[in-house]
């Protein structure tokens, strides 16, 4: 299966021009990632994990690296499939369709990005091969305990000492930070510059701690480091990139959560029609009623909006740089709330039951919820983008 998806990478569109449909070789992409996760990572696969304090599967992680998931968008010079991020955004929407409880965003999203945005090639070479084989897991640790999602939200420091560099600060909501063998953590000098440093998470003075979240489906950690001492050459790239690389990693980051707020809103509207379909009141299927068939519809047009502004910036994640920084706060803001809307319609919808811990409806709510929430509230994006745009 692996080889199926891999091989026809090199079939895939690649073209400057903005393309209003999918190609055969991206819906056999998206066909292949549903069936798989349909099939190893159902509901009840997702309630099992969620449970557990790592949060995912380390076979299951293994499985998705031999269907090529973690290898999608990576360069195969550095051992990657070599495919663009828009079908990695086909990868993250089903992925965000299913909760699938996964270490992508950390390691794939926020890791591997910032190595491709930033990285030298020595450390692209040593850390991505691994990477794109399911081996090792990374997590990027970025704000700081009581910080904002934006630069100023980074306060641990960093100072050298002969060849050394020396780490000091609390971070918080570091997505699966409590199991990742490799960290990127951001810091800034006595200056203010930042930059980021490559960190052994089992290295003296670190100590990571998981965090109750909302959503139980995607783990988040506390990351202390405590006079943590790594190389001079351990800085990510050349000293004080590390600014203009962490606004791109959020440009990146926000077009990824897009995709997957999609799938999950997109999921929501599937469930709601199913169940207004099949529950009948007064002798009648619910669907019937004129206040249900406008909540569907409402969900509906929240959908296809989404999709538009997600596939639209996933393009230009791939095609232009310039169009990627309005098209992707733009999708940011929007994807957030409409999931969320879709997602508290689908409770409405369902009445009672979907309150229950035992219905699904629940578990899209949190994650639509937090999702909304990462890497900034769709009123930080929107800000950006007014910046942006001159307003």
């Amino acid at each position: 299966m692996a080889e199926e998806v891999q091989e026809s990478g090199g079939e895939i569109e690649r073209e400057a021009e903005m393309n209003f449909a999918f190609t055969p070789e991206q819906e056999m992409l998206r066909d292949t990632v549903r069936s798989f996760l349909e099939d190893k990572a159902p509901t009840a696969k997702v309630r099992e994990l969620m449970e557990t304090d790592p949060g995912f599967d380390a076979g299951l992680w293994s499985e998705m690296a031999q269907l090529g998931l973690p290898a999608m968008h990576i360069p195969e010079e550095y051992g990657g499939a070599g495919f663009s991020y828009l079908e990695l955004g086909i990868v993250l929407e089903e992925l965000g369709r299913a909760l699938t409880p996964a270490p992508m965003l950390s390691t794939v999203v926020l890791g591997a990005n910032l190595l491709l945005l930033n990285g030298t090639d020595s450390q692209r070479k040593e850390l991505l091969a691994p990477v794109a084989m399911g081996e090792r897991r990374l997590a990027v640790a970025l704000v700081d305990e009581g910080g904002s999602w934006d630069d100023a939200g980074v306060r641990t420091t960093v100072t050298t000492e002969g060849d050394e560099v020396v780490l000091t600060g609390t971070k918080s909501y570091v997505v699966d930070g409590h199991t990742a063998d490799t960290l990127l953590v951001a810091a800034r000098d006595g200056e203010g510059v930042l930059d980021f440093f490559i960190v052994d998470a089992e290295a003296p003075g670190v100590t990571r701690s998981r965090l109750e979240t909302m959503d139980m489906t995607r783990k988040q950690a506390a990351v202390r480091l405590d006079g943590v001492r790594v190389a001079g050459s351990a800085r990510v790239g050349a000293a004080g990139s590390g600014e203009a690389a962490l606004a791109k990693l959020y440009d990146l980051a926000a077009v990824a959560l897009a995709f997957e707020q999609v799938g999950g809103a997109q999921r929501c509207m599937e469930m709601s029609v199913e169940y207004a379909k099949v529950r009948h009141q007064f002798g009648r299927p619910i669907g019937s009623f004129q206040a249900i068939k406008h909540k569907c519809a409402d969900m509906l047009v929240k959908v296809e909006s989404a999709k538009s502004a997600a596939y639209y910036a996933g393009w230009a994640a791939t095609a232009d740089e310039a169009e990627l920084a309005v098209s992707a706060p733009l999708a940011k803001a929007y994807c957030s709330d409409a999931y969320f809307f879709c997602a508290a319609e689908n409770i409405q919808v369902h009445g009672g039951i979907g309150f229950t811990w035992e219905h699904d409806a629940h578990l899209y709510f949190k994650r639509a919820k937090t999702s909304q929430l990462m890497f900034g509230e769709p009123a930080r994006w929107r800000a950006v983008l007014a910046d942006r745009i001159g307003l």
